[in-house]
């Protein structure tokens, strides 16, 4: 019998994120697996933790607090523009997604929360922080080797990790 899944072990999983209303915001379905390291904070800690001691073929669905997975809502995140900042001819609308970009050029999604005659606000939260975040999770193979970059990246959308310096932006649990 195959040992459990255990800190440090390079998985891949099958898996459906839904917030608690049973809105989907992210899955495998589809797609490959997702492949990652165990512990090495690829992924948010709850869904990371969730995984020790399964085995190949066992399903489970795990509630994460906030806390384990994109922290609370944190209202210094919505941060301030001057609105001539905003390029010529650019509509804006309050909803609408945008990437900033931080003192390191880096982006930042960001949504735009109120227009002001002067000023724009932009929400820089994750979309899921604040969110409890409910994931029914397969593994799928254990034993696997880490990628040459140490990340899990796959294709998907922004759940599970984001921008993560591996050369991949699937935002699909990879964030090393």
């Amino acid at each position: 019998m195959a040992e459990a899944i255990k800190s440090g072990d390079t998985i891949k999983v099958n898996y459906t994120g839904k917030l608690e209303d049973g809105m989907v915001f992210d899955s495998s379905e589809g797609r490959e697996p997702l492949k990652f390291t165990v512990g090495a904070g690829q992924l948010i800690k709850g869904f990371d933790q969730a995984v020790i001691d399964m085995n190949v073929g066992d399903k489970k669905t795990v509630t994460i607090p906030p806390e384990e997975g994109y922290g609370p809502r944190n209202e210094d995140n919505v941060v301030e523009l001057p609105r001539d900042t905003v390029p010529e001819g650019m509509e804006l609308s309050v909803g609408m997604q945008l990437h900033l970009s931080d003192p390191n050029g880096n982006p930042v999604p960001a949504v735009v929360a109120e227009i002001g005659e002067d000023v724009i606000k932009m929400d820089i939260n994750h979309m899921l922080a604040g969110k409890t975040l409910i994931f029914d999770i397969e593994i799928v193979e254990t034993g696997l080797e880490p990628d040459a970059h140490g990340c899990g990246c796959g294709g998907g959308s922004d759940s599970c990790g984001g921008s993560d310096g591996c050369g991949c932006d699937d935002g699909n649990g990879c964030d090393c």
